[in-house]
């Protein structure tokens, strides 16, 4: 929401109070609370027919300090509010200390300094090590207030029902700093010169509006700001002013914590310990999902057909998902199976797992609830849904007729729910599509909770929803066995994995879109994403949707998925049986990221230690130092590693970047040195996919089926770019579940190469060498069988 017009003028009908001068510091148990008149105090007289804003710093963390700037304290604090350090970590240690430049509150290894300048306003936020260079700053006229429309006599602020009040601060914006992250975006990479309104919304993959609305960003400065509501956020960044990232509210107060690396790591790893880090997911989910897509014949035969042609092509299917219509139009969601299609749901499934088909299933559901459902009158009399203010139950026609909505801030409404769940895992149900929940009302409604705001509630609500279906799948098959497919989300709901990116069309640009989603999310801390492979609005050509597979496969997770029509390949080209068609396109893939699962599963653990992406890894999170990664919206990391860069191009034309170092084809294993910008052509069997130097790659053997296998036993370990000054190569070596074993490490010696750790791989070592491949000093690869 932009203030002014332009430099100098004030948007017409807005007034805005800036905070002028810092008039008084008082120290608190947790930090600084600075007293900041709108205007220049010189007099007495001026402390009169003043506003003032109340600027509280706090250090709850080391290398975190919070600010939240309020105007009238006596407005309710409303819920819901996010749950911080749910894991630990809260404590409070403020360290102040005087000197010429000013006051300075310090938190860890992070700093706030309050200018001493008489008359001024000016905050500064550097590292606290006196060599570290400044973040950021709140500066003259950063900090203020903002009525609409404006009021010509004070005594109209009587009666706040006439106006909207919005509290504002705006960060300044270095010479070339760039702004990453809020939330799942589709636009451009780097946020700078955009205007954001943090709402979940409906929108598909081509807008400015996001399923996911996560009110964090990474700056390359080396921090990241998390705002700490769940309500409407509007950020004009780089948008208002050019030089400064003006984050708004609608209320009384704003709270934000700048949170300090000053490596991308380092700052998502603190914003995990703030809201939360990721849950670990199951080996198997790793594999690939087929779908009936959303409005085709799903019965047991047409499935069975498509499952069993996967199986004569050579593609392994791991888990097996249902959409939508597994329950009678008109009636989602009232969890009963479409007794035409569905018969005897338990037997069906279970013969889908006994034949081998595949080991997991997967259905839709939403939290909304149709009129004519069978779970409707239950939950409308039991008092297990939203209400409008005169009491009556909240529906409306818009995606099911008469549909209400769960209100999950009441606990007798999520036992009901969760019993509702518990019906589908009794009849061999393994996980959920949580679909939907973006569409949350915020007008002319009523909670069972009476404490929270609606408006709040709209974001929050992703949250609420995705946490009760996580807790009832993890309650019933164990810790780190739950896995969601969900589609909104707000921050914290990284806790609850895994997400994908919605509904994308089946174009390239499509595709692109879903990339820069996928790289923006993983920057607020979101460790697995996935999308629907193929595009799921429109028919894509078999060209594209080859290209498509090959991306989708070097995802954390993997989902063929469409609308209208089917994803299965042979319905893409005609059942091209060439070494060329999708099918045997598909099958190389699946079969490669069945090969990659040991580097998989040790990275994604990893990944959930330190709060970062793992596949979706934008590349500045590796190479921070290097001004281009910040830039790269076409390619990204997938853990530590490897570096994929997708094609776009149906002739197979890519142009991609490699950073500084020695970087090795994984299917050729020829070698490039970066940084620089490369171009090539490549078949639907290969793209861009490059190791790392000095890496030791574990995989488990040719033809292996399934994503779940055992991952130190029959595997080949693989060292990369070995340089007599590039030291010891090393990597995690993990069982099934992720847990890790021990640490495989390399080192050089007068007789060649030697392992360390090799005893956390069963079996004997053997040289291997494959024909067609060139190779060179920096390239070896052992067997273990």
């Amino acid at each position: 929401m932009k203030f002014r017009d332009g430099m100098w003028a004030v948007a017409e009908g807005v007034r805005v109070e800036y905070a002028e001068e810092v008039y008084d510091i008082t120290e608190t148990e947790k930090g600084l609370s600075l007293l900041c008149p709108t205007k220049k105090i010189r007099s007495r007289g001026d402390t009169l027919n003043c506003s003032t804003l109340t600027i509280d710093l706090e250090a709850p963390h080391d290398g975190i300090i919070s600010v939240e700037t309020t105007h009238w304290s006596g407005a309710a604090r409303k819920g819901p509010n996010f749950s911080l350090f749910p894991q630990g970590g809260l404590k409070y240690s403020p360290q102040v200390t005087k000197s010429a430049k000013g006051t300075t509150l310090t938190s860890g290894t992070l700093s706030a300094t309050i200018s001493s300048a008489e008359h001024t306003f000016g905050i500064q936020f550097h590292g606290t090590d006196s060599a570290s260079k400044a973040l950021t700053s709140l500066s003259s006229r950063s900090v203020g207030l903002a009525y609409s429309p404006a009021w010509s006599n004070m005594l109209q602020t009587g009666d706040m029902t006439q106006f909207a009040h919005h509290v504002f601060t705006q960060t300044n914006l270095s010479v070339g700093e760039t702004i990453h992250g809020l939330g799942e975006r589709f636009g451009a990479f780097n946020k700078v010169g955009q205007a954001i309104s943090l709402w979940n919304a409906d929108g598909g993959t081509s807008s400015e509006q996001a399923y996911k609305n996560v009110s964090f960003f990474l700056s390359s400065r080396g921090y990241g700001v998390f705002i700490d509501t769940p309500g409407k956020v509007e950020l004009e960044v780089g948008s208002e002013r050019c030089c400064r990232a003006q984050t708004s509210v609608q209320g009384q107060r704003l709270k934000w914590y700048i949170i300090y690396g000053p490596t991308p790591k380092e700052v998502l790893y603190r914003y995990s310990v703030l809201t939360g880090r990721p849950s670990k997911v199951p080996s198997w989910s790793y594999g690939l999902w087929l779908t009936t897509s959303f409005t085709t014949n799903y019965d047991e035969a047409t499935v069975t057909s498509f499952l069993e042609g996967m199986k004569e092509r050579d593609i392994q299917v791991d888990v097996f998902h249902y959409d939508c219509f597994w329950m009678k139009g008109f009636k989602w969601t009232d969890f009963i199976f479409d007794s035409e299609k569905f018969p005897d749901p338990k037997a069906q499934i279970a013969r889908l797992k006994s034949s081998g088909l595949v080991s997991k299933v997967c259905v839709w559901i939403n939290p909304y609830i149709a009129q004519h459902g069978a779970a409707f009158a239950h939950a409308a009399e039991k008092g297990y849904l939203v209400k409008r203010k005169n009491g009556d139950i909240w529906q409306w026609d818009l995606w099911q007729a008469g549909m209400g909505l769960v209100d999950f801030t009441n606990p007798e409404a999520v036992k009901w729910y969760t019993e509702c769940l518990n019906g589908l895992f009794d009849k061999g149900v393994d996980c959920l599509k949580t679909d939907f929940g973006e569409r949350i009302p915020t007008l002319d409604v009523q909670w069972f909770d009476k404490d929270v705001d609606p408006h709040k509630m709209h974001n929050y609500y992703a949250y609420l929803y995705n946490k009760v279906v996580y807790n009832a799948l993890q309650a019933r098959y164990g810790e780190n066995e739950a896995v969601l497919f969900a589609r909104a989300a707000c921050a914290g709901t990284q806790q609850f994995p895994l997400v994908w990116g919605g509904d994308c069309e089946s174009t390239p640009e499509a595709m692109a879109e879903s990339i820069r989603g996928g790289l923006s999310l993983g920057l607020c801390g979101f460790t697995f994403w996935s999308n629907d492979i193929g595009g799921f609005e429109g028919s894509p050509p078999s060209w594209l949707y080859k290209r498509w597979v090959a991306f989708g496969l070097l995802c954390s997770h993997s989902r063929l998925h469409g609308s209208g029509s089917y994803r299965v390949p042979w319905l893409i080209d005609d059942d091209d049986r060439s070494p060329e068609g999708c099918s045997a396109i598909l099958a190389k893939w699946t079969a490669l990221k069945t090969r990659l699962m040991p580097y998989l599963m040790a990275q994604g653990t990893k990944a959930v230690e330190q709060g970062l992406p793992m596949s979706m890894r934008a590349m500045c999170v590796e190479f921070p130092e290097d001004p281009t990664s910040w830039y790269l919206d076409r390619q990204f990391m997938i853990g530590e590693k490897l570096l994929a860069a997708p094609v776009f191009e149906e002739s197979g034309e890519v142009e991609f970047y490699l950073p500084k170092g020695t970087w090795t084809c994984f299917f050729t294993n020829r070698t490039r040195k970066g940084p620089g910008w490369f171009r090539e052509r490549h078949g639907f069997s290969s793209m861009p996919l490059y190791v790392r130097g000095n890496a030791i790659l574990v995989l488990g053997k040719q033809g292996i089926k399934g994503a779940a296998y055992d991952y130190t036993t029959d595997v080949e370990v693989v060292l990369f770019g070995t340089e007599e000054d590039s030291g010891a190569a090393s990597t995690d070596v993990v069982d099934g579940d992720g847990k890790v074993l021990g640490t495989l490490k390399s080192c050089l010696s007068d007789g060649g190469i030697k392992f360390e750790g090799s005893e956390l791989l069963k079996g004997n070592w053997v040289r291997n060498h494959y024909e067609g491949l060139s190779y060179d000093e920096s390239y070896c690869g052992y067997w273990i069988t």
